[in-house]
């Protein structure tokens, strides 16, 4: 069953109170990045930031975005394993403090990708969307094949699950965005069904899991509620969301008016994934309140994905 979470900021603000009203008290957290990729919280950093949302009545459940995972760790390169060992002690630190799930990505150079950010949608309200022909520009310089890509996160994974293990903290992968096989010349892994079973199989422990990122698994052309019963307890956070398109061209919608069947991701969700597993509301339209300065990641959109998402649960546990 799932948990719905909100990204929030690591200091408070009215949004902090807005999730309790919605009765959200899981609380996802992107930490602060410097340089290549690395985040600058440390042990007292995690353990200030777990203790403020519990004194608000909040928990931090998930650490996503720049977690410290460099691209030298991504493409198998010399020095790999100095990087690891601050990911290492980053694990470490978050079973610590009490952070279950932290999601990451394997995309290197070209992180994720949008073509556009003011594409008008429902009402005149506006949505992000993708198209690789016009993301040809900037080609990257990455000497690196498939196989190299696979071969470091087998690396990778056999380096620091058994510390996940003992950390008490899952690991989550996130899709490839988009799911291509490649990206501007960049070789991508995490971009279909099939590589996410390979993925699993390269460490079987419950503690290599994924980032159900729905619109992604949409992209690649998967079947959703499938997907969802294929990957089971091994999902340890949910992006909700949908698209219209696919990996070659898509526009982000309304969660209630893309073309996928969400009840029934829902009742899938319900049905197969583990106890309390994150389901936070993803890329969301920004509404004529707001003024699309971080698009997709505005506050209106959430607010209604966050509604339609508990009318969704609460109608698969009617039935």
């Amino acid at each position: 069953m799932v948990e719905f979470s909100l990204i929030l900021p690591p200091e408070p603000d009215e949004r902090w109170q807005l999730a309790k009203q919605l009765g959200v008290t899981s609380a996802v957290v992107h930490p602060l990045e410097i340089g290549d990729n690395k985040t600058q919280w440390s042990y007292d950093d995690l353990n200030g930031l777990t203790n403020w949302y519990e004194d608000a009545g909040l928990s931090v459940d998930v650490i996503e975005g720049s977690v410290p995972i460099s691209d030298t760790v991504r493409l198998g390169k010399e020095g790999r394993d100095e990087d690891i060992e601050v990911f290492k002690q980053f694990l470490r630190d978050c079973g610590e403090v009490g952070i279950p799930v932290v999601a990451y990505d394997w995309m290197a150079g070209v992180r994720w990708a949008r073509t556009e950010a003011h594409l008008e949608s429902r009402g005149g309200s506006y949505v992000t969307g993708f198209d690789n022909e016009k993301a040809q520009g900037g080609t990257q310089e990455i000497d690196a094949t498939h196989e190299d890509l696979w071969e470091a996160l087998e690396y990778f994974l056999n380096e620091v699950i058994p510390v996940a293990e003992e950390a008490g903290v899952k690991l989550a992968l996130h899709p490839d965005d988009p799911p291509r096989e490649e990206l501007r010349g960049v070789p991508r892994i995490a971009t279909s069904v099939e590589n996410y079973q390979r993925v699993l199989d390269l460490n079987d422990s419950p503690h290599n899991g994924i980032t159900f990122c729905q619109g992604n698994f949409a992209a690649m052309g998967a079947d959703i509620p499938a997907a969802i019963e294929k990957f089971g307890e091994r999902i340890h956070f949910v992006h909700f969301r949908d698209i219209e398109g696919d990996s070659e061209q898509f526009v982000e919608t309304w969660h209630d008016d893309g073309p996928s069947d969400m009840l029934a991701a829902m009742r899938a969700y319900e049905e197969h994934v583990g106890a309390d597993v994150p389901m936070r509301p993803d890329h969301v339209p920004t509404t004529v309140r707001e003024d699309n300065s971080n698009p997709g990641y505005h506050t209106d959109g959430r607010l209604f994905a966050v509604g339609y998402m508990r009318g969704l649960r609460e109608s698969v546990r009617a039935e």
